[in-house]
């Protein structure tokens, strides 16, 4: 089927005369006037109205309603604590001007920090101060919840924990009665989805707290100093640059561990909800070790392991086995022996296969490693190994390195 149309044509608009026109602009701009004299009489109409009241008052406040529990908690928390917050400021040296000898500082950098005992002394990330261990033009300067700042010193550090301990210098101390310890708790019994309270110094704003819960616990992360810390506390409390080395809280306000990092989208960017804090227990033990030699001492056996993966295809199926074990070192005087060659048999013989470190299992080396690292320099620990006559333990004095 086919459709034969023609379509429809507009009709020629009429032509209009020049002095139509004109005529029409002529109205056109009459209304226009009108229009604006109109709108100028409105607006001084409303100027006429009084836009002050010299009667005035203020309003009344409506009556508070008390706090609820967890706001009640929070309060006082953040009151007990906050005393023995501070910010850790890096300041840098520089002259005004080639003309003018007169210092002048400049920021360098910020984090946070507390206060760890009667005597003053501060801890804080490594990696808050570690520019000032490689720069003499840099200062560190604590700040306490008053706002003063005093000028600090480092007693020592350990990078591998990314953990720093600062003390006031000799000639900038401030009155006892400023120095205000932090309640110490422990890490040992956290539970995941309890409450955890941060307070630092984000961007620079100071004495900032937050509240979250611990979202995860036994994590590992890179640190500072390029090593691992294991056992790290994740917790959704909103954390961001410059809270580094602040305290993360339980809700009785003890200190359950440092916060070190955040995971961010992007490099350098702002809390996702997802937060890591260097475990108490792991801050105790290395901080005191800091105070009493300015080092940390790592428990070590002084052996060196025979690599899983061949061990696993040599068909041991569980424990780990010296390699060897270093001369004069713990595992060599209590009688640990490595792989070796029979000089009669040119065979090699298998090195002891560890499976137990005091109570603990050893089955791969991260159990080793985990059962070590509980150890403390100096004291005994029972290794118990297999051998071709059957099992031994045997005891041997933890050495630290």
């Amino acid at each position: 089927m086919n459709y034969d149309f023609e379509p429809r044509r507009p009709r020629p608009a009429p032509e209009t005369s020049g002095a139509t026109r004109s005529l029409l602009l002529v109205v056109l701009g009459m209304l226009l006037a009108g229009g604006a004299l109109w709108g100028l009489d409105a607006y001084r109409a409303r100027q006429a109205e009084p836009l002050n009241d010299p009667d005035a008052r203020p309003r009344e406040a409506a009556p508070a309603v008390p706090l609820d529990r967890d706001e009640a908690e929070a309060v006082d928390l953040f009151k007990k604590v906050k005393g023995s917050v501070v910010n850790v400021d890096l300041v840098q040296q520089v002259r005004r001007a080639a003309w003018d000898d007169r210092p002048a500082e400049q920021p360098a950098g910020t984090g946070s920090g507390f206060v760890w005992d009667d005597a003053g002394r501060i801890v804080t990330n490594y990696h808050v101060i570690e520019a000032a261990t490689r720069r003499p033009d840099l200062t560190v300067r604590v700040v306490l919840a008053d706002r003063t700042a005093y000028e600090a010193v480092l007693v020592g550090a350990d990078p591998g924990n990314d953990l720093a301990v600062l003390q006031f210098a000799p000639h900038n101390r401030p009155p006892k009665d400023k120095v205000r310890k932090i309640a110490v708790g422990t890490s040992a019994d956290l539970e995941v989805g309890q409450k955890a309270y941060a307070i630092g110094n984000p961007y620079g704003l100071s004495l900032t707290m937050t509240k979250g819960i611990i979202s995860a616990l036994n994590r590992s992360i890179k640190s500072a100093g390029g090593g691992e810390i294991h056992e790290v506390i994740q917790t959704d409390a909103p954390i961001n640059p410059g809270n580094s080395g602040g305290p993360l809280l339980d809700k009785a306000g003890r200190l359950i561990g440092v916060n070190t990092a955040i995971a961010s989208a992007v490099p350098n960017g702002g809390n996702v909800g997802i937060g890591f804090a260097i475990p108490v227990d792991t801050v105790n033990q290395v901080v005191t070790q800091i105070i009493q030699s300015g080092r940390v001492l790592r428990p070590d056996l002084g052996v060196k392991l025979f690599d899983q993966q061949r061990l696993r295809r040599a068909r041991y199926d569980h424990g780990v086995m010296v390699e060897s074990v270093v001369p004069n070192g713990p595992a060599a005087k209590a009688g640990l022996r490595g792989v070796r060659v029979d000089p009669r048999a040119g065979k090699f013989e298998p090195g002891d296969l560890i499976v137990g470190v005091n109570d603990q299992v050893v089955d791969t080396v991260e159990d080793f490693q985990r059962a070590v690292r509980g150890l403390k320099p100096g004291e005994t620990a029972k290794v118990k190994v297999v051998r071709k006559d059957g099992e031994q333990e045997v005891t041997l004095t933890v050495g630290g390195a």
